[in-house]
């Protein structure tokens, strides 16, 4: 490797150095695997005058374009593919993808970098998105899904193209190419069950046992298949399966079930139907009728595209085809992905919902506090990788705070409250100091706070016996209250079990913030309420489900073994009285303690908010990360 540097350079020589090594490496290994982005992850060590600063701070900012000159991001390996699809004029040049989620369940925050993806990928290239519901099991298939589905879609930012589709729509064209299938002999009724099917289709080394009914001929299996559909035999009798190649290394190409016996009632097509087609049979048709040009799929289903493309090969005779391409799917520390599970806490009454704001799904994350664009800068970070891996939650709730930092107004609020006397305040005074709402907003103005004799502090803000280098009130010490007077703790009072109940303090009346004569240097600043005109609210302080950081990779161990006993904690705080018309959503950052938003639960007088995040990640502290 050469790095040509001249002394007029702007670049010094290391960041040269750095810049041509990066690059390399980029081009010979990274790139195949995973994003531009996520590679700038690995580059810190690049830049030891940055590693003093916050770790995800130096990911999204230290290794932005700017930091190695006017440099382009690079193209994923999806869009390398469209790209060159479109160069090549395939499909007409033609960009066109689809979301297809199965409306058996909430979407969550995996199923939203898909959203991001695919909608992302019509947007970039001027191309179209479709939503399309693969509703194929109506026995976990609900209306209540689709529409929460439809929901968290538009709330994220994006809008499919036209009226929402449904693979239901395609039952009556995917049981005439079922049809055609047999005729062509590449499709028979099995009368054995699925226990027994299973077990003859062998393992990836040892091929598989032909069904005694692969052979029945075209006539028969025409008959069956119509009294299938006429509903003659019951649930599990029969099923319709592909006939290509019981030995193929691929399991999913030995006979495949098309199409299964099920008497139930579908949201959309009521008792209409008797057989339903599989999700494999289903999937890649709905993406032909609906001309989907790049069909983006989490990485589990690469060993399905032989099984995709055989079907359309077969019974489509066209030039178009969807191709489709796959992708990593989001694995999430300390949290729960699988749709499984997640009705399983809902069921158990481990979570109070499918929107309880400590599920990963994104009415829960939306019900918490997070916003569409930090959802979006989210997946953004995390880029588009062709390998699995884990992705730490903690960069999750960093584009969080960085979203509300910029936009969430600051407030005071005091979560354990201890009363805090100004003896030499006079009674029954109130004044008011001014403060900024947002100092990260300039438009954002300010708002006048009452100040009076008596007023609450946070309980851990006191210290009878503080140790060295303790900076808050304690007995001798001096605080300034947060845009009013500097005070000085002269004693305070406890109960019978010596538990302080109050702190009493003097004040300077000439160290007003901003405004006093004096303007005393001191080490620690509090928030605080004036008592008189606090209102209380319910504060739920939500953190992180599970304490473990894979809960779902233990082989012997059930997930809710690990489930965080303090998930969840509900308080009384005192808060100031600006506050009492917020309506739910509305977010706020509580100074010095963390950004809450206000609860659905939530209504005049009997006021309810959720904690979104802390201001700092105390989980890498404890975890020594």
């Amino acid at each position: 490797m050469r790095c040509f540097y001249h002394q007029n350079d702007s670049m010094s020589p290391f960041r040269c150095i750095a810049q041509h090594l990066k690059s390399a490496i980029h081009e010979a290994v990274i790139r195949p695997f995973c994003s531009w982005r996520v590679f700038d992850y690995f580059f810190l060590f690049l830049r030891p005058d940055k590693l003093k600063s916050n770790i995800f701070s130096t990911m999204t900012s230290t290794f932005s374009e700017e930091s190695f000159g006017e440099e382009k991001r690079s193209l994923n390996f999806i869009e390398t593919i469209i790209e060159e699809d479109i160069a090549n004029r395939k499909n007409e040049a033609r960009v066109h993808t689809r979301f297809p989620p199965e409306p058996n369940g909430y979407l969550h925050i995996g199923h939203a970098k898909s959203i991001c993806l695919n909608f992302g990928m019509a947007e970039k290239y001027q191309g179209k998105c479709n939503l399309r519901f693969d509703d194929t099991n109506p026995e976990k298939e609900e209306t209540e899904y689709v529409e929460s589905i439809m929901d968290d879609v538009r709330w994220l930012g994006f809008q499919w193209d036209k009226e929402p589709y449904y693979a239901s729509d395609y039952f009556e064209q995917l049981f005439e190419w079922a049809v055609l299938l047999i005729k062509k002999g590449l499709a028979y009724v099995d009368d054995q069950s699925q226990e027994v099917i299973s077990q003859q289709r062998g393992t990836p080394t040892r091929p598989g046992i032909e069904s005694p009914y692969r052979n029945r001929s075209v006539e028969e299996n025409l008959d069956l298949f119509m009294r299938m559909k006429n509903g003659e035999f019951p649930n599990g009798s029969r099923v319709l399966r592909a006939k290509i190649d019981m030995s193929s290394p691929n399991m999913h190409m030995r006979d495949p079930v098309m199409y299964r016996i099920l008497h139930a009632e579908h949201h959309r097509t009521d008792n209409t139907w008797k057989i339903y087609p599989m999700y494999d049979y289903a999937h890649g048709q709905s993406d032909y009728l609906e001309g989907i040009t790049h069909s983006l799929c989490t990485l589990e289903f690469e060993v399905h595209r032989p099984l995709y493309d055989w079907f359309l090969d077969q019974i489509i005779e066209t030039s178009y085809r969807p191709r489709q391409i796959e992708f990593a799917r989001l694995n999430l520390s300390y949290t729960v992905m699988s749709k499984r599970k997640l009705l399983e806490l809902v069921k158990n009454g481990h979570v109070n919902g499918w929107d309880d704001p400590r599920m990963p799904t994104i009415a829960g994350l939306r019900r918490r506090g997070y916003t569409p664009a930090s959802i979006r800068a989210f997946a953004d970070r995390i880029g588009v990788a062709k390998r699995d891996n884990v992705i730490d939650v903690g960069l999750l709730e960093f584009t969080v705070r960085e979203d509300l930092n910029k936009i969430a107004p600051r407030v005071m609020a005091v979560l354990d409250p201890l009363k805090v006397v100004i003896t030499n305040y006079p009674t029954g005074k109130i004044e008011y100091v001014e403060l900024e709402n947002n100092p990260e907003d300039p438009q954002s103005g300010t708002r006048n706070l009452a100040f009076g004799r008596e007023l609450y502090i946070e309980r851990d803000d006191f210290m009878v016996d503080p140790p060295s280098k303790y900076f808050r009130l304690a007995p001798g010490k001096e605080v300034r209250l947060k845009g009013a007077y500097v005070v000085r703790c002269e004693s305070f009072e406890t109960d019978t079990d010596g538990t302080v109940q109050t702190v009493f303090c003097t004040y300077d009346e000439e160290t007003k913030s901003g405004t006093g004569p004096k303007q005393p240097k001191v080490k620690g600043t509090l928030h605080w309420v004036e008592a008189s005109t606090a209102i209380d609210a319910e504060i739920r302080l939500y953190d992180r489900l599970f304490m473990d950081e894979d809960p779902a990779g233990h082989k012997d161990r059930d997930p809710l073994e690990f489930l965080n006993p303090d998930s969840l904690k509900i308080i009384t705080g005192k808060l100031e009285p600006s506050l009492a018309g917020v309506v739910p959503d509305e977010k706020f950052q509580f100074q010095r303690i963390g950004y809450f938003c206000v609860d659905k639960d939530s209504k005049a007088g009997a006021l309810v908010f959720n904690r979104t995040v802390l201001l700092k990640d105390n989980w890498a502290k404890q975890s020594g990360k």
